[in-house]
């Protein structure tokens, strides 16, 4: 299976939709710099572009896509609502400025996801409804949530009209792999993205990892995104450095074999491994 992996490779939501399978993250990239990484990464190959409100630079995602050239309909781009407005149609609203942001001729986003389950049920009912509001409309193509648990998402069917969520973005990495939640999603068919898949850099260092990337004679992070992959899971690996973002997309001249993966699978450290946030199952 893996060996036929290619940049082109998409993922097939429930709806039918195609999710290109590795994307391009942008959080914390600055707005002075994030068109161009944006425009380095459609340069490269990357066709799904993953941004979110709370991170601030929707609009340069925007620019970025207009000053590519490249017809939208060949583009996947989400985004992310982390705070409810008070009620559906404000936060309904909130997601428009969002869509507006990223693609004010066309209209749409490609996903739309609720980024954190954290602001409690009253909160999570309201995003989701707006959201339902949006893909109802066409202004988001898919919707799905990120950093949710078992018990988020079974929660959802007291509420939500679309049940399953198209897509839940959690932490994935070696060191953190909450399988869980993983298993859960795959029985319920829901796509898995992968956020923080280099852990940030922070294990670059690791001697499995360090012992598989000097096999194949790759750097470790194009192992981690490989890995990744193999997984089936799509990963958003972000940098602001013009020849990370290219290497960190030239995964497909390398397999990682059983023994790779099941090395890289012994690394898992559970809750603990989390940089960001594990999901509460």
């Amino acid at each position: 299976m893996a060996a036929q992996l290619t940049i082109e490779h998409a993922l097939t939501l429930t709806n039918s939709v195609k999710l290109p399978q590795l994307g391009f993250g942008v959080y914390q990239s600055p707005r002075d710099v994030c068109v161009r990484s944006c425009l380095t990464a459609l340069e490269t190959g990357y066709r799904h572009i993953d941004t979110a409100q709370y991170y601030a630079n929707e609009a340069e995602v925007g620019d970025a896509v207009v000053q590519s050239g490249i017809p939208r309909r060949d583009l996947f781009l989400t985004t992310k609502v982390l705070t409810a407005a008070g009620s559906v149609d404000a936060t309904y609203q909130k997601c428009v400025d969002s869509v507006n942001k990223l693609d004010q001729k066309n209209g749409y986003v490609d996903l739309f996801l609720v980024h954190s389950p954290n602001s409690g049920k009253t909160a999570r009912t309201e995003m989701w409804q707006a959201l339902e509001k949006l893909h109802g409309e066409g202004k988001s193509k898919s919707i799905g949530v990120s950093n949710y648990g078992i018990k988020h998402i079974e929660e959802m069917k007291e509420y939500a009209k679309v049940w399953p969520p198209h897509v839940n973005q959690i932490e994935l990495h070696p060191w953190c792999q909450q399988r869980e939640i993983v298993d859960y999603c795959n029985k319920n068919k829901i796509i898995i993205e992968a956020y923080c898949p280099l852990v940030r850099n922070a294990k670059a260092n690791d001697k499995t990892l360090a012992g598989i990337a000097e096999k194949h004679k790759v750097t470790p992070n194009q192992v981690l995104c490989r890995w990744s992959l193999q997984k089936g899971w799509s990963p958003l690996p972000k940098s602001d450095n013009p020849e990370r973002i290219k290497l960190n997309a030239d995964l497909f001249g390398f397999d990682l074999d059983e023994k790779d993966m099941s090395a890289l699978d012994g690394l898992d450290e559970g809750p603990g491994g989390a940089i960001v946030q594990a999901v509460d199952n």
